[in-house]
């Protein structure tokens, strides 16, 4: 197995590393699921995580039926809840909120507005709606806890990963995620000192390890084993730690997807600062999605977490060490023979003049500058845009 070498990096005085997120990109990718996540959502261990979605899995049993043999009921019981009636089931099944909108849109029918109609009148177009669904076949997640309920409602050719292989793809890696290993739930950034402690307590406030009924979401640093990847202006060391994010949702809700990075700082609301090399994979739920989680997605995960750093350090020092202006013509031609526009070029240099004290010289300097205007842009696809654009000069710097 390949170690990972961690180079001359400086501990502070109070325990944590001193960096500079004024560099590269913020992601707020990982910020959001922290936002929006409540409390039962939250795991303190990939164990407990892996316990809750791996029993669900256990509790669960998919098949393909014939659609126009479901059957659409309205409970005497309850006349606001819908139940339904699946081809060789004991009983009947009660959709998820989320099954009833994929059962709704199979069938070519507005689930908002069936969800406002009472049971017996958005039964009976629900069932009209089956009847004519040329698909013919649907392909069904059940799950039993306590009630058969169903989760998902997907075309027959679905190809489900299930929540606990991605947490379980994880786990050999990376353990409990709590420190047994390399990896684990980060630390957090001070701002008030520029320091990033990576010992910080796991509690449902700092936790990045996310599931839901529909979902699954892990974060998870290196930062106990920090990298240096050249000097700052002040001869500091420019600090560095390995990241990754996955998700996954065996249900229909989005893609299976890996995210790896190196960054600088997590802060207490879990944006990633200083973000560098972001590369992401990500894998649709087709019919043949489980063969490729297991032949790509996991050994990708696993070829990063084992990986030298050294590729990524050189390439910075690569970027760092090549002049590609002198003055300010070079760089405004730089600049806008890479598709930049007269105002794009004017704040990149401004950028960079604010951050080092001197105009951009070499690749590194540019790619610092396009990343700090591309934080500022207010629409994602130009925002993206600028941050490709860096991210091809390093490449061809490396």
């Amino acid at each position: 197995m390949t170690q990972v070498e961690v180079l001359d990096a400086r501990r502070d005085a109070s325990g944590g590393y001193r960096v500079d997120v004024s560099r590269g990109e913020r992601v707020g990718r990982v910020s959001s699921e922290w936002f929006s996540r409540p409390a039962d959502e939250r795991y303190l261990s990939l164990s407990e995580l892996a316990r809750a979605v791996g029993g669900r899995s256990e509790r669960s049993r998919s098949r393909v039926v014939e659609s126009a043999l479901i059957q659409v009921e309205a409970s005497r019981d309850n006349p606001e809840r819908l139940s339904l009636s699946l081809p060789g089931a004991k009983s009947p099944v009660a959709p998820t909120h989320w099954s009833f909108g994929q059962l709704a849109s199979l069938v070519g029918a507005p689930a908002a507005y069936l969800r406002q109609l009472p049971a017996a009148l958005a039964g009976i177009n629900l069932q009209y709606g089956l009847s004519q669904h040329r698909a013919e076949q649907v392909k069904t997640l059940e799950t039993d806890d306590g009630r058969v309920e169903l989760r998902a409602v997907t075309g027959p050719d679905y190809g489900r990963i299930y929540d606990h292989e991605l947490v379980e793809a994880v786990q050999r890696i990376a353990g409990d995620g709590t420190g047994d290993t390399r990896w684990k739930v980060p630390g957090v950034l001070d701002w008030s000192t520029g320091v990033y402690n990576p010992r910080v307590d796991i509690t449902k406030d700092t936790t990045t390890l996310y599931a839901s009924d529909r979902d699954v979401f892990l974060f998870l640093v290196d930062d106990l084993n920090p990298i240096e990847a050249g000097r700052l202006p002040d001869g500091s060391p420019d600090i560095f730690f390995r990241g990754f994010y996955c998700w996954n949702s065996e249900v229909g809700a989005k893609t299976l997807g890996i995210a790896s990075f190196y960054l600088r700082a997590v802060c207490q609301n879990r944006n990633l600062w200083g973000v560098e090399d972001f590369e992401e994979i990500t894998i649709r739920h087709s019919k043949y999605a489980a063969s490729r989680f297991a032949h790509e997605a996991a050994p990708a995960l696993l070829n990063f977490a084992n990986s030298s750093p050294m590729p990524f350090v050189n390439g910075v020092k690569a970027a760092r060490g090549k002049i590609v202006a002198r003055n300010d013509e070079d760089r405004s031609e730089f600049l806008r023979r890479r598709g930049f526009s007269k105002a794009e070029t004017g704040k990149v240099i401004d950028a960079v003049l604010a951050e080092e004290g001197r105009p951009p010289e070499s690749i590194f300097d540019f790619v610092q500058g396009i990343t700090a205007v591309a934080r500022d842009k207010p629409h994602q696809d130009a925002r993206l845009d600028m941050e490709a654009k860096a991210k091809k000069l390093l490449d061809r710097a490396a």
